[in-house]
């Protein structure tokens, strides 16, 4: 037998996703704020974004687009479960062992969290590969999850946001098969970052805005110098949108680096649930790969280019192939669902929430707001408590 004839597909099986309780619609902000509406939906591409109740988390996110996938699967198959977030809950226990417990996995499970910014996702999705190569029998659940936060009355304030993107990573995938090969970038840059002592990040919006044209860029030069990849051999391509004008940004701004014309139609449909949904973090590559799936009736065979960064900075350029059959393994009404359940905020609630904003291991306990599967119900002795409802 060949090496070629070997080689098993791996890549994502399946994929759920979930956000928060409440949405506030950027019109509110603008009109409070006495700005043109059209700086944030034009300017930024952005219309709404979701923000969690004092209820909710990104392990009770993860937790419910993590159910509702494997309510389709055997979960015995499942060996790994690793998180990606850049909004840890604590600075030793993984939110990957809350959220086995909440799903009631096996205890034959190794479970982990990532970090690095928005990237570690694709680092989390890499290695799931990586392990099932090993192991093709076996599954590996990949956790997105991330809540956007940042300071009243900033200029990161309307690209804030909450989501959850869980996938089940196998071998013989029915949706996208991940090709080896990705093109790598890391460079240190004070572009983004969160101390411990800081609930909101700090940013250096133009610096941050350089870092990641750059290390895409560069991601995309290491790639080609170890595959034999063109740009007309990508259908579609997906970013990492912390907010959509920037997919555009980038787009352009590889069109200019390899001095070929690249139309927005490339990237247009994936770009509806971040719209709506706001800063996911790790989650926003993801959430645009849902929606390329989702908007998207011809894709089948086609190749997607994945561009992945995470503030810091750390960027991957990697592709994969879309399925025969993956119109069978999609599940759009459930996004609407997500989306449409979300509860409107008006200004002075959204300034209440944000402020009440809990950063503590002091004990407390939570008021029952969500709807969800799995909820927040506070902290006792400086552990936190979930709950299914």
């Amino acid at each position: 037998m060949t090496l070629k004839e070997s080689f098993v597909k791996i890549g994502i099986h399946d994929l759920e996703v979930a956000t928060s309780h409440y949405v506030l619609d950027l019109d509110t902000l603008a009109e409070r704020h006495d700005i043109d509406p059209k700086k944030f939906s034009i300017g930024l591409g952005q219309d709404t974004f979701s923000m969690p109740a004092p209820d909710e988390d990104i392990v009770t996110m993860a937790a419910e687009a993590a159910h509702t996938l494997l309510e389709r699967h055997d979960a015995s198959k499942i060996r790994q479960v690793l998180f990606a977030t850049e909004s840890s809950i604590d600075q030793s226990k993984a939110a990957g062992v809350y959220l086995h417990e909440l799903l009631g996995l096996p205890a034959n499970v190794r479970s982990v969290e990532l970090k690095q910014a928005c990237y570690s996702g694709t680092a989390a999705l890499q290695m799931a590969v990586n392990a099932i190569a090993r192991n093709p029998e076996e599954q590996v659940l990949v956790i997105t999850s991330d809540v956007a936060r940042y300071a009243l009355d900033s200029g990161g304030e309307p690209t804030q946001g909450a989501g959850s993107v869980a996938m089940l990573i196998s071998a013989d995938p029915n949706l996208i098969e991940i090709e080896p090969g990705s093109g790598l970038h890391t460079t240190d840059v004070n572009d983004f970052w969160r101390p411990n002592d800081s609930t909101t990040p700090f940013v250096d919006g133009q610096l941050s805005l350089d870092a990641y044209l750059g290390a895409t860029t560069a991601a995309w030069d290491d790639l080609l110098a170890r595959r034999e990849l063109g740009l007309e051999d990508i259908h579609r391509f997906l970013h990492h949108q912390p907010f959509t004008k920037m997919a555009r940004k980038q787009l352009a701004a590889l069109a200019e680096h390899t001095g070929t014309e690249l139309s927005d139609d490339l990237i247009e449909e994936s770009m509806s649930y971040n719209r709506a949904l706001g800063n996911t973090y790790t989650a926003s590559l993801y959430f645009a790969l849902t929606a390329q799936l989702h908007n998207n009736s011809d894709l089948a065979g086609k190749r997607l280019g994945f561009f992945s960064y995470g503030s810091g900075a750390v960027a991957e350029f990697f592709t994969g192939v879309v399925q025969d059959n993956y119109q069978d393994h999609i599940y759009p009404q459930h996004v609407a669902k997500q989306l449409d359940n979300r509860v409107a905020l008006t200004y002075d609630e959204y300034r209440e929430l944000h402020s009440d904003f809990a950063a503590t291991s002091e004990t407390f306990t939570t008021t029952k707001t969500t709807n969800a599967p799995f909820r927040l119900s506070g902290v006792t002795e400086h552990q936190r408590r979930y709950e299914a409802q």
